[in-house]
């Protein structure tokens, strides 16, 4: 699910949980166990209100912020507007 977030997008955890058809809070355990957080982007995923969290990959937080401007999302004040969320069609 994660590559098929379209770049300069971003989904909550509530999203991937509705997908996935299991809890926002599984959703985040599954992304603290991703080995590799480039090549399934879980810094894609984001709180509810947009707000940052829950990143220990490539330099936690900072790191989160750095790779989505790198993918077209701006950050301010630690959050990401809702004109960058993306809803699975399914």
């Amino acid at each position: 699910m994660l590559k098929k977030i379209p770049k300069g997008k971003v989904v909550t955890y509530k999203e991937m949980a509705r997908v996935c058809k299991t809890s926002p809070r599984a959703i985040g355990r599954i992304m603290a166990g991703n080995a590799d957080p480039v090549g399934y982007p879980c810094y894609k995923v984001v709180a509810s209100d947009g707000s940052l969290c829950g990143y220990s990959g490539h330099g936690g937080l900072l790191g989160k912020k750095k790779l989505l401007e790198n993918d077209g999302v701006e950050v301010k004040n630690g959050r990401v507007s809702k004109m960058y969320s993306y809803t699975f069609p399914f």
